[in-house]
């Protein structure tokens, strides 16, 4: 039975989400040698939304036993990433949204190559910062780009993105629509703990396992609340376009498994990524409440 109990993760978030939003401000620039640009940048990062990965590295290097500031880096590199990701994801030749957390889309507020320009150097933003900012050892760098470079590329994010374009129209199997998810949506979500691993600068691979299951079962997790949410909110509680899925026709979990299916496969993986973490006491409690808000969540 999942608590609905969030104390140590609105601990976590309290403090995080402030860290989080204060290096995003000091790391985008503000004034460059193309002002507009920046001021798309700023707007697509800024503009507030859940910041469940850069939670999950602050939640993964704190239990780690890293300091929160080792973590601001990896934190904000990853939603730059994700950041990026949704600018291109809104854009006309993909979903075509004009709604993004309760705010016009990039391309809407600005126009599409500004957009697109605005995505193109959150992407690059992201690396420089894991190469060049904070303190950290060569081969911590080295791990950290690697790691969310490949989550973020051919073989993760872009490749789910891919795949979900290319099956529209199509009825799915659950077993497909689940490994183009995990590519999609997962892998962003897996490296996030990751980040937080490395950042931590320690030597404990039975973390990082651990860590990267508990990712791939709430990344999968968090998908199926999406489609749900997808189905069962309006647009004003979203802050984005209800529907859209049914619009573009694709496959979902609930469409080919049912509501109270999928709800209950949610629920289940939310059970099996708090199981993973059970070993490690208090330390884990932040990251199993945040598996729990995952299916928990309204928008």
């Amino acid at each position: 039975m999942m608590s609905s109990n969030f104390s140590a993760l609105d601990s976590l978030r309290t403090t995080c989400v402030a860290r989080l939003d204060h290096s995003l401000d000091q790391l985008l620039p503000a004034n460059s040698a193309a002002s507009r640009l920046s001021e798309a940048m700023r707007y697509a990062a800024l503009g507030g939304g859940k910041r469940i990965r850069p939670l999950l590295v602050y939640g993964a290097a704190e239990l780690a036993g890293a300091r929160h500031e080792q973590a601001d880096i990896p934190a904000a590199a990853v939603e730059l990433i994700h950041a990026y990701s949704l600018v291109h994801d809104d854009l006309p030749a993909m979903d075509d949204d004009d709604l993004r957390r309760g705010q016009p889309t990039c391309h809407i507020a600005f126009d599409e190559a500004t957009a697109i320009l605005a995505g193109d150097t959150l992407h690059t933003r992201a690396f420089e910062l894991l190469a060049s900012e904070g303190q950290y050892r060569a081969d911590t760098r080295i791990a950290m780009i690697r790691h969310l470079s490949r989550a973020s590329g051919v073989d993760g994010m872009a490749a789910g993105q891919m795949q979900d374009m290319q099956a529209q129209g199509q009825q799915q199997t659950v077993a497909a629509l689940e490994a183009m998810h995990y590519l999609k949506t997962g892998r962003l979500i897996t490296v996030s703990l990751q980040l937080g691993y490395f950042a931590a600068e320690i030597d404990e691979p039975g973390l990082l396992d651990d860590l990267t299951r508990f990712g791939d079962a709430i990344g999968l997790a968090f998908q199926i609340q999406d489609d749900i949410l997808d189905v069962t909110m309006d647009t004003e509680q979203l802050g984005k376009p209800s529907g859209s899925d049914e619009k573009h026709d694709k496959s979902t979990f609930p469409s080919l498994l049912g509501l109270d299916a999928s709800r209950e496969r949610a629920r289940a993986l939310c059970e099996q990524a708090q199981q993973v973490l059970s070993g490690y006491g208090d330390r884990a409690t932040p990251l199993q409440q945040l598996a729990q808000y995952i299916v928990a969540r309204n928008h």
